[in-house]
């Protein structure tokens, strides 16, 4: 049995390397806002708390993120295991998440912010169809090679939002690496290598700490 978290920066790969891991050790990968979704979406009843913050366009309190993670890791499929992915986001909200179940492994992708801002700010995604691209492999192009639209950049990978971001980020996730690291559950994975490169590592890294 292990539970895991996924930590780094936006941008870092943490989805991508926790399906990978999700898949390999046959555990579920949690993304708290899938799974804030699917409770609204259900009509449970911490996803209607959640939902009336979310109308009036407020951040959902932790107490109520608290409850969906609990109740989510009581479900049968987590009883060999969880990984954690936008969770915990601070340290009080990691406090909280070490009363309801033991962390066993701590992932941080370590990425710089300038291979982050170019990674980010360089993506492109067809409005149509959703195909993503980045600038480095488009050579020059500019529209979807499946339908032909003229890709667009969303708001949210532009150089200055995403420096804001990893602002946010450092301000008030960044700590959780020191409080993990004091707790001996934290390993670094530099990410400057592969996907399946950083895939490997960090199913080496969880094999030696199980």
């Amino acid at each position: 049995m292990m539970n895991i978290i996924f930590l780094g920066p936006p941008g870092a790969g943490k989805g991508t390397q926790s399906q990978i891991v999700s898949q390999r050790l046959s555990i579920p990968q949690i993304s708290t806002g899938d799974m804030l979704r699917a409770a609204v979406s259900q009509k449970t009843p911490t996803g209607l708390k959640a939902k009336a913050y979310m109308d009036a366009g407020e951040l959902v309190p932790d107490e109520i993120i608290i409850d969906l993670v609990r109740e989510r890791v009581d479900e049968d499929d987590c009883r060999n295991g969880f990984i954690l992915d936008g969770f915990p986001r601070t340290v009080a909200q990691a406090r909280a998440l070490g009363q309801l179940r033991p962390i066993h492994a701590v992932i941080n992708l370590d990425v710089p912010d300038e291979v982050l801002v170019k990674r980010l700010s360089g993506r492109r995604v067809c409005p149509v169809c959703g195909a993503p691209y980045h600038v480095d492999r488009l050579k020059g192009a500019t529209t979807c090679q499946v339908d032909g639209t003229p890709l667009v950049q969303r708001a949210d990978d532009r150089a200055e939002t995403v420096l804001s971001r990893l602002k946010v980020y450092h301000e008030k996730t960044a700590p959780l690496v020191a409080y993990y690291e004091e707790q001996g559950l934290l390993r670094s994975i530099g990410g400057g290598l592969s996907l399946e490169e950083i895939s490997e590592e960090i199913l080496k890294t969880l094999e030696a700490m199980a």
